[in-house]
């Protein structure tokens, strides 16, 4: 028990550097209109991680923790990006708003009772049994991935 309690604090603490490391990393790329590896340019990079965040890991972890067994649906990066993405919208207020929601999210994480980390949900392509830990993880990693894409062209 004492392990996965270790695991946890570290878990979160991993997020909150991720999260500092990737801003940084836009920032540091100069011209936020650069294209890396591939279509996308670092300011949809860092709308796309924002948004993903929010909308996606954000939503999946609080109706996690306070629904009972809520189902997801699946998630299409490039439909919503055709659909959200705003090109004249500053870099620095998509890093600001990405920092302030990390911030949100570990706030409720740190608040929460241990147990909620097990609480289950479903997912339409994934699943039943995933748990409220799984979509912090998976949070985690989606940024940890960007976040190595941007250190490739610093």
């Amino acid at each position: 028990m004492k392990e996965l309690l270790e695991y946890r604090v570290k878990l979160m603490s991993k997020l909150a550097e991720a999260t500092q490391e990737f801003c940084s990393a836009c920032r540091a790329c100069g011209d936020p209109f650069t294209k890396v590896e591939g279509e996308w340019t670092v300011h949809q990079i860092a709308s796309h991680t924002r948004d993903v965040n929010k909308m996606i890991y954000g939503v999946r972890i609080c109706q996690t923790l306070n629904e009972e067994n809520p189902e997801f649906k699946g998630f299409d990066a490039d439909a919503w990006m055709a659909d959200h993405y705003d090109k004249n919208e500053p870099l620095e207020n998509i890093l600001s708003d990405f920092s302030a929601n990390i911030d949100d999210l570990l706030n409720i994480l740190q608040n929460m009772p241990r147990e909620a980390w097990s609480r289950k949900s479903r997912h339409e392509a994934m699943g039943d049994g995933l748990t409220l830990q799984l979509w912090v993880e998976r949070n985690l990693a989606h940024i940890e991935e960007h976040l190595l894409t941007l250190k490739r062209i610093n």
